[in-house]
């Protein structure tokens, strides 16, 4: 256990370090744009370790919860842990986000620090991890698009159908899934299925603020297709005027 603590802070130094060089890297660039940078890197780097682990390394996340911890899932758990803890405080000394995040982010650290205590259940923390980060980068690419004036583009709505689809598809569905397996399985221990239920409570708590973005997205989209359908049919006037 001394070692994973040794380990964990080596990878807080790894993501504090990072994030500053890239402040000294992009000067003109805002903190947040850095922090979310950093926040980018490390969604593609969770979601292809934990790929790995519950594709290919196993084992399979629905069928065997409760399980040992492998080197692998330790090591996956150890670099998402520094990260959350760089972020948590870059969070709160900034004062960028509300307390949902915040309880997410509170989450993610008591529960992959309680999964390495215990030393088992790494492979449902690793799938959790790949769950809630697959969606990070089309998240952060949603806030770079508005940072560049690109959002109100082709791209930006894809982004957006996108990370909608992904939400619902991963978080709910196939979290639920998940919780629902760890539930009904005897191995894993009373604090993990605890911990999974909280993170999926936390996930539609998300998926209210989804369905309110996503019905706002709509009315916009059609705002914007009707207001196109009336500039089309003026002209065609104008012109049979002409």
């Amino acid at each position: 256990m001394a070692l994973v603590v040794v380990c964990a802070f080596l990878c807080l130094c790894c993501w504090v370090s990072f994030y500053f060089i890239l402040c000294n890297v992009n000067g003109s660039r805002s903190y947040e744009w850095n922090c979310r940078l950093v926040t980018l890197v490390h969604g593609i780097l969770a979601v292809c370790i934990t790929a790995y682990i519950g594709y290919v390394d196993g084992p399979w996340p629905f069928t065997y919860p409760g399980t040992k911890n492998t080197p692998l899932q330790i090591s996956a758990m150890v670099v998402s842990l520094g990260y959350f803890i760089f972020d948590m405080a870059w969070c709160v000394y900034f004062r960028t986000e509300g307390p949902v995040m915040l309880a997410h982010h509170t989450m993610s650290i008591l529960g992959i620090l309680l999964t390495l205590w215990l030393g088992e259940s790494g492979i449902e923390s690793c799938a959790v991890l790949f769950g809630s980060e697959i969606t990070n980068p089309l998240l952060q690419a949603r806030w770079f698009l508005k940072q560049t004036g690109h959002y109100g583009t082709l791209l930006g709505d894809v982004v957006d159908v996108l990370f909608v689809l992904l939400f619902v598809v991963m978080r709910i569905f196939v979290g639920g899934t998940m919780l629902y397996c760890e539930l009904i399985s005897p191995r894993p221990r009373f604090f993990i299925k605890c911990g999974g239920v909280a993170m999926y409570a936390l996930s539609w708590v998300f998926m209210v603020d989804i369905v309110r973005f996503a019905r706002r997205k709509s009315k916009t989209w059609q705002k914007q297709k009707r207001d196109h359908q009336e500039t089309v049919a003026a002209n065609g006037h104008e012109g049979k005027k002409d």
